[in-house]
């Protein structure tokens, strides 16, 4: 075992005695009934991941980010700060804009109501024709709160929502040593599948399907239970902190060529140095921690100034409550989104961004999860329907690849009579954590509000 010590604030993750035990049903999964509570009771309530500050680096940049039943443009103002809005015009509900780009107002494209960035009309025409009096200079956008952490920007449609770092928490705290704003998004992927978006949810909030479907990963990150450390936050986050060394369970076969000796030769380890595999991986990861301490400034790694022990070499993975995954590391910060079909329970959409630092001399970068290099300069949007792989395939060396391979059984099974409640290993806590916080929600009474 490691000695890891849990957050304050944290529950055990791997102990089920902490929550109620409410059951997860199937129906859940595909009813428009629920669908339409979460609605009501849930995205309109919560923080939503909009995009990227770097989207936004100019005055009149704007990103617009749809959900279900509402779209929401998000602007830079001429003062630096941000604005949101509905994307609507106020006069006879037009959509103001369809996609990310940049202008200094909007205009409606049915009668040429002409709105500013910060959100006043600014003309329209007949100004004298309205009984009620000239609406420019009036009447303004309906807004939504914007805020940002960690370079990524964010909205809430709740006026009565926590501030973001307060719905966040303890999250900001765990990961202060990163400066995550400062990593270039590689890869910008959105993939349209036909599955309900909690898929993603009880995917991400346990690893016990990683030895059987992800089973290159044992060789770069210690996925065993045993070693790793889970947490569940008060307000619906979850996290598990594994280890930046392989399983000494799952070992690949003698003979073949270990990603860790090539982590090991990057930071001038020598792993031909340990008399065995054992020896290898325990004393080459606290080497590695060493090295990375030692030879960080000489080898340009600048954003390494501030991490710990922890930081340099673990791999930790945090669900957001409800849609949102982060996996902030020593050398990427890779960052998931998935979000609901606005009619279908059974599909969604499912962004992933990878992001890295850069690092002087270096023009490509390949994260710990995938083969391919990419090269080191911000990513245009691929967007891909899944179409059961086939419009997918250039993606496959992604772990990510192989879970959308399991979409259609999956929520094929949610429909069978004979699935009823989930019977969960200890180290799958955190998904009936979710369902949980889910179901505050639908009765309103979320966490870190008063009722």
């Amino acid at each position: 075992m490691n000695d890891f010590v849990r957050h304050p604030l944290a529950m055990d993750g791997k102990d089920p005695s902490n929550l109620r035990g409410d059951p997860i049903d199937g129906e859940r999964y595909f009813s428009r009934e629920f669908m339409e509570q979460e609605w009501q009771k849930v995205w309109i309530k919560i923080w939503l991941l909009a995009g990227r500050e770097q989207q936004l680096a100019e005055p009149g940049d704007f990103i617009v980010h749809n959900l279900m039943h509402e779209s929401v443009i998000i602007a830079r103002q001429t003062d630096g700060s941000l604005k949101g809005y509905y994307n609507v015009c106020p006069h006879r509900s037009q959509r103001l804009a369809w996609q990310d780009n940049s202008q200094q107002q909007f205009t409606c494209p049915y009668h040429g109501w002409v709105w500013g960035l910060d959100g006043l009309l600014k003309d329209c025409p007949d100004r004298g024709d309205f009984p009620q009096g000239d609406p420019v200079g009036k009447l303004r956008l309906s807004e939504v709160r914007v805020d940002t952490w960690a370079g990524l920007v964010w909205y809430t449609m709740d006026d009565e929502a926590p501030e973001l770092l307060d719905y966040l928490s303890p999250t900001p705290e765990l990961y202060e040593n990163h400066q995550l704003e400062k990593t270039v998004r590689v890869s910008w992927l959105r993939v349209a599948l036909n599955t309900n978006w909690k898929f993603w949810s009880d995917n991400f909030n346990e690893s016990y399907h990683t030895r059987t479907v992800h089973p290159q990963v044992p060789a770069v990150i210690d996925q065993d239970h045993f070693t790793s450390r889970f947490e569940m936050f008060p307000m619906g986050h979850n996290r598990i902190t594994q280890m930046g060394r392989p399983s000494l369970r799952d070992r690949l076969p003698e003979g073949t060529p270990h990603p860790f000796d090539a982590t090991l030769r990057a930071w001038d380890i020598d792993p031909e140095a340990y008399p065995d595999y054992e020896i290898k991986v325990m004393q080459g990861w606290r080497d590695l921690k060493a090295s990375k301490k030692r030879l960080w400034k000489e080898k340009g790694f600048l954003h390494y100034e501030h991490l710990d022990d922890e930081d340099l070499t673990e791999s930790p993975f945090q669900v957001l409550f409800p849609n949102v995954a982060i996996a902030p590391s020593a050398d990427s910060f890779l960052v998931w989104r998935w979000e609901p079909h606005p009619t279908d329970p059974e599909k969604c959409f499912f962004d992933q961004w990878v992001m890295a630092y850069p690092i002087e001399g270096q023009s490509e970068f390949v994260h710990r999860t995938a083969t391919n290099l990419v090269r080191l300069e911000e990513a245009e949007l691929d967007f891909r329907d899944y179409a059961n792989g086939a419009d997918v395939q250039q993606y496959a060396d992604q772990v990510v690849f192989q879970d959308w391979q399991l979409t259609p059984g999956q929520t094929a099974g949610w429909r069978s009579r004979g699935y009823r409640d989930p019977y969960f290993a200890a180290q799958e806590t955190r998904i009936r954590r979710f369902h949980e916080v889910l179901n505050d929600y639908i009765a309103e009474n979320p966490p870190g509000r008063s009722r």
